[in-house]
């Protein structure tokens, strides 16, 4: 062996964890602390705790808290854009056409859904009001995601 590289020994170094238990034994530093033992660690013990002492389980906590956030945002996102209160002037349609329906009284999509259920007709029935029109609302509604009458049939 080569002299004067290797450190020096404590036969009998103290080792202390952090639950309060401590021993002997020999090291090459005089004491050892510990955060846990085998008289405190879960595996041994049959206890059920979570050791966490880096705060991995509270940053995978706000992690699944944040999805679940986004999650019921997007969804309520979602059921605001078809919701039937949402007015036909914000539909990608010309302003003719929501002009003659604001003028028959059908100024939101529910409105034009209960014109809808009962046929088309119903709807071209109102003055100034073709099939091109039909056709550009209906389409209009589709895109953004409402169910037509005839859709669900």
């Amino acid at each position: 062996m080569k002299t004067k590289i290797h450190p020096k020994y404590y036969p009998e170094a103290t080792v202390t964890c952090a639950c309060g238990a401590t021993w002997t034994t020999g090291s090459t530093k005089p004491e050892l602390r510990l955060d846990i033992c085998s008289n405190c660690h879960p595996f041994y013990t049959g206890e059920q705790r979570i050791v966490d002492t880096e705060g991995q389980v509270d940053r995978f906590m706000k992690r699944v808290q944040a999805r679940e956030d986004y999650v019921s945002a997007k969804k309520a996102k979602d059921e605001a854009k078809i919701s039937p209160d949402r007015p036909v002037a914000e539909f990608d349609v010309t302003k003719r056409v929501v002009d003659i329906l604001a003028k028959a009284e059908i100024k939101t999509a529910g409105d034009v859904l209960e014109k809808l259920k009962e046929d088309d007709e119903a709807i071209l029935a109102i003055d100034g009001f073709g099939r091109k029109s039909l056709a550009d609302i209906k389409k209009a509604m589709r895109r953004i995601g409402y169910t037509l009458p005839e859709d669900q049939e």
